[in-house]
């Protein structure tokens, strides 16, 4: 019986699983995005720190990086 039920509902398992490794590759996909943004908020800290840029200039790039990362997050 086991056998007859795996047959029948291969199809519908096949196209689960389909929809899981495209969810799964998304999320990767999002996660790697979001360290990107993260790292380069990173490095404009330092550069800040270290005089490289201006307050305004820091400002500006800054609340690019947010709202990307907020726009991802949502």
């Amino acid at each position: 019986m086991l056998l007859v039920d795996d047959i029948v509902l291969f199809p519908v398992n096949s196209v689960l699983w389909i929809f899981d490794e495209i969810y799964q590759a998304a999320e990767e996909a999002l996660e790697s995005d979001a360290d990107a943004i993260t790292g380069q908020l990173q490095q404009l800290y330092r550069m800040l720190e270290s005089g490289g840029i201006t307050e305004a200039e820091f400002d500006m790039r800054e609340g690019e990086l947010l709202d990307r990362l907020d726009a991802m997050q949502e």
